[in-house]
């Protein structure tokens, strides 16, 4: 048995924010409340820390299988519970692609090994080549919480609704990278002031905010349940909140790169500021701030997307685009949305933990009796530094950063995963 005494329980399930001690038994909550006592129980004394519902991050690439020296299975579970993560869902877009049965189940069974719950998308379509559609009924009888050919846009719209089409009919979710290749100029950075300065042509928002209006409407014709991945322009937010008020079942994820950073970072950063899609101005960022506050973006998720350094230090136009992101995000929501006042903890407990659990139709980890012991314990205000990745790779923006939410303990399924 474990008891957490003393701990600040924070949970958006119950509405809870309130001292109290959690008991648990085996990998269930066996009791919640004031005083507890269990005699022979391992006592965890979370005075002045927090106790939430373990995070769930949506959106992750472990690379396993095919760019291991990237990122493997295990690394990335490592990564994922140190940042205070207890429930991931990988992309699909591996070598091969997570589009048959047998990459499904091989992700699926070095995911039972790793301590916390690692489950695995599907693809959209074979190959993700965007021609034919993978035998998506099996995939979800297999398993499967969901569909996405992540990194690579469904340009093929009467394909696209057939999948939305299956997927509302396995009562599946369907997420959408959203980026018209034909619009870009050079990947990675947004088209702007900066992509001028640096004689590179850029991504511009209309490269997605066109294709996030077709989906819109598509999602709003089918009644499939879509979700707008990491979105990153004003004016896509402002899509996604107008099918939403027409009634469409859409849903919107936000990185934590894109609230925190603006274009400016690529001048700092280097390629560790590139990414797909790129991190824009200060109007789109605060954009994407209020879709969080108003649940116009329903998630927040890492885009988790380690790189080897070799990788990351050739130039901007050769280097692959993205970071990694288990590790910082937890401190970088309290860090920019929460210590300015523009979110509550208990709301951004929901955005990283309740809401993309009810996405996937899961049921939401909560502090309560009979629930599944999954759940962290952190300090809300407590500055850490951020090196040492337990990630294979440390391709961040953030490195050296001082951010809050320093993680003591991460526990999955009663057990300790993680510790300080």
């Amino acid at each position: 048995m474990l008891l957490i005494q003393n701990g600040r329980v924070v949970d958006p399930v119950t509405g809870t924010d309130e001292i109290m001690d959690v008991l648990i038994d085996g990998s269930m909550i066996c009791k919640t409340g004031k005083g507890l006592s269990a005699p022979g129980a391992e006592v965890i004394d979370a005075s002045g820390l927090v106790v939430a519902p373990g995070l769930m991050d949506a959106h992750v690439h472990f690379r396993d299988p095919g760019f291991t020296y990237k990122e493997d299975i295990e690394t990335g579970a490592r990564a994922a519970a140190k940042g205070g993560f207890t429930t991931v869902v990988c992309m699909a877009n591996t070598k091969p692609a997570v589009d048959n049965l047998e990459t499904l189940e091989y992700v699926q069974k070095k995911g039972e090994a790793t301590g916390i719950h690692v489950l695995q998308a599907a693809a959209v379509t074979k190959g993700l080549k965007g021609k034919e559609l993978t035998d998506m009924e099996a995939l979800a009888d297999a398993g499967a919480p969901g569909f996405t050919d992540d990194g690579i846009p469904l340009m093929d719209e009467k394909l696209l609704l057939e999948a939305m089409e299956k997927a509302k009919e396995l009562g599946l979710p369907l997420s959408l990278h959203e980026e018209d290749p034909l619009l870009i100029e050079s990947p990675g950075v947004h088209q702007g002031d900066v992509s001028k300065q640096l004689s590179y042509g850029g991504a511009p928002r209309v490269s997605e905010d066109i294709m996030v209006a077709r989906d819109c409407m598509l999602a709003l014709h089918t009644g499939a349940r879509v979700c707008i991945q990491h979105i990153s322009s004003a004016h896509s937010v402002e899509l996604v909140r107008m099918a939403k008020a027409m009634g469409a079942d859409i849903h919107a994820e936000a990185t934590p790169h894109h609230f925190t950073l603006t274009d400016e970072a690529v001048l700092k950063y280097g390629t560790n500021a590139r990414m797909n899609p790129p991190v824009r101005t200060e109007t789109d960022r605060q954009a994407i701030i209020r879709g969080l506050k108003d649940g116009t973006i329903d998630m927040i998720v890492t885009d988790h997307a380690p790189h080897s350094a070799e990788e990351k230090a050739r130039p901007l136009s050769e280097a692959p685009s993205g970071i990694t992101g288990l590790e910082t995000s937890l401190g970088l929501g309290l860090l920019s949305l929460v210590e300015p006042g523009y979110l509550t903890l208990q709301k951004l407990m929901e955005l990283m933990s309740r809401n993309p659990a009810e996405f996937y139709r899961m049921i939401p980890g909560s502090i309560a009796e009979d629930a599944p012991a999954d759940l962290i314990i952190f300090s809300e205000t407590e500055r850490w530094r951020v090196e040492q990745f337990a990630s294979k790779a440390s391709n961040s923006p953030f490195s050296g950063w001082e951010l809050p939410g320093r993680v003591y303990y991460t526990i999955c399924a009663g057990k300790i995963v993680y510790k300080a």
